[in-house]
């Protein structure tokens, strides 16, 4: 399956490149489907999974030492009363490894363990927060949004349970993380975005600022924040320089985000949005400026803390950007048996590829489903930068009625994408209420980050 570059874009570009989809694509559309849904529902029991015994390495006569433990989990941590248990700490680390494909470092597995843990600390915390305000969460609202999980997994709930238990991990795990997401949306709801305001002052002088900067650049970006104080910062530099290592080792920037970043963005990945140098903090902004779409920074100080950057994409201020076009495709995929040879399948995938060349207009694309036994799925109103870069440089000179050249792999399945209609975007600026919905959204996430540092600070938290 193609990775494609964005978190926001993922809900989308799911529907358009189909195959086998691995829990990456799943763990990023549960943050998209909680976000814009925002969903709820009540406690639920936890029972622990059972792991295999051949990983233990067992002996076969063990001698036992001291006295029979009592029969039953021992707590982690206790968050106001709530247990967390080592069973639940290990089945969500097991979520962020399949999130990246099982690439985790072995000597950074006791790190990663501590800061699931925090992890699941804070969730408790929102969690118990939204039910001291009366805020409910039902189980029907978190199948609703296990059920578009699972969706843009290509899986139903039970092959997505069957899947994660195989995996270490359980559906019960990422239920309970699906619980805490809706539960905190809600609460900020009720006790942040009701109190947060923006004067129209603010919202033109904006607007002016933005005028003014037509034709400069502006970027994509990422964060992973990790708080620090004067006295804690040699750990957190420690900290923040495995995670930028799992990075570069290939690990998916949204999924550590959303495990490690203590900045309000985490449940949606890090992602800041479109943002331009002068709106961030001056280390930042240095580093932004000297970055490229795909790169990520070296840990940056930053007031209160350290961030990495990941730059997603780049464009000018309200300049027509080709890339911003918004694209009507079909895509046509063929897959191959099992048993079917290499020779065969290339033969197949050289035919393909000369009825692509002449696939005689978007209709056409019906007929070479058809005849190659393929799938063909529809898209509309998809952006031209929200596809992969390299499908972004193949398409670009593209004109209507014309097909890509085949590309995937003989393992997962081989595509193509036909383009039925292209509507250039017009380059203005934001409306008032664009930009009035942004600073009310970046005020909401400022107030819900010392939000959650209160309820920590008044939490009362036992590790055993």
């Amino acid at each position: 399956m193609l990775a494609i570059k964005g978190f926001l874009h993922v809900a989308a570009a799911s529907e358009l490149f189909p195959g086998r989809v691995r829990y990456a694509a799943a763990a990023i559309a549960l943050a998209l489907a909680t976000a814009a849904a925002a969903q709820t529902a009540t406690d639920q029991a936890q029972a622990p999974e059972q792991g295999s015994a051949s990983a233990l390495k067992l002996p076969e006569n063990p001698q036992l030492f001291g006295t029979a433990m009592p029969s039953v989990v021992k707590a982690t941590a206790m968050v106001n009363g709530e247990v967390i248990t080592q069973t639940d700490v290990e089945q969500r680390l097991a979520l962020l490894a399949v999130a990246n494909e099982g690439k985790l470092a072995a000597d950074q597995m006791d790190q990663l363990r501590q800061q699931v843990l925090r992890n699941l600390i804070d969730e408790a915390l929102q969690i118990q927060a939204a039910k001291a305000s009366e805020i409910s969460v039902t189980e029907k609202d978190i199948d609703r949004t296990l059920q578009r999980v699972a969706g843009n997994a290509k899986m139903t709930p039970e092959q997505m349970a069957e899947y994660l238990k195989e995996n270490g991990s359980s559906i019960r795990s990422i239920r309970r993380q699906i619980h805490g997401e809706i539960a905190w949306r809600r609460l900020q709801q009720a006790k942040i975005e009701s109190s947060v305001s923006v004067g129209d002052e603010e919202v033109k002088d904006v607007l002016q600022r933005l005028n003014a900067a037509k034709g400069t650049e502006e970027y994509r970006v990422g964060e992973i924040f990790i708080a620090a104080t004067s006295a804690t910062m040699p750990q957190a530099t420690a900290n923040a320089n495995k995670v930028l290592e799992a990075l570069r080792g290939g690990g998916s920037f949204a999924g550590y985000a959303r495990q490690f970043s203590e900045a309000s963005t985490a449940a949606v990945g890090g992602d800041l949005g479109w943002v331009r140098p002068e709106q961030l903090p001056t280390p930042i902004a240095a580093a932004l400026r000297n970055m490229a779409p795909g790169e990520v920074s070296k840990p940056i100080a930053v007031p209160g803390g350290l961030s990495i950057i990941a730059v997603q994409d780049t464009r000018k201020i309200l300049t027509a950007d080709p890339r911003n076009a918004v694209l009507s495709l079909k895509q046509v995929s063929i897959t191959f048996p099992k048993g079917t040879t290499r020779e065969a399948a290339e033969a197949q995938v050289t035919r393909f590829a000369d009825a692509a060349r002449n696939v005689g207009g978007c209709g056409g694309a019906d007929k070479i489903a058809a005849d190659f036994n393929g799938e063909m799925v529809q898209s509309d109103s998809i952006r031209l930068r929200e596809l992969p870069l390299a499908l972004q440089e193949i398409m670009l000179p593209m004109q209507v009625g014309q097909a890509t050249r085949p590309f995937g792999s003989i393992e997962e399945g081989v595509r193509i994408l036909v383009i039925c209609g292209r509507d250039e975007a017009d380059p203005t600026a934001p409306t008032f209420e664009q930009v009035f919905d942004q600073l009310s959204e970046e005020r909401v996430n400022l107030r819900a980050r010392r939000y959650l540092r209160d309820l920590r600070r008044d939490a009362v938290i036992e590790y055993r």
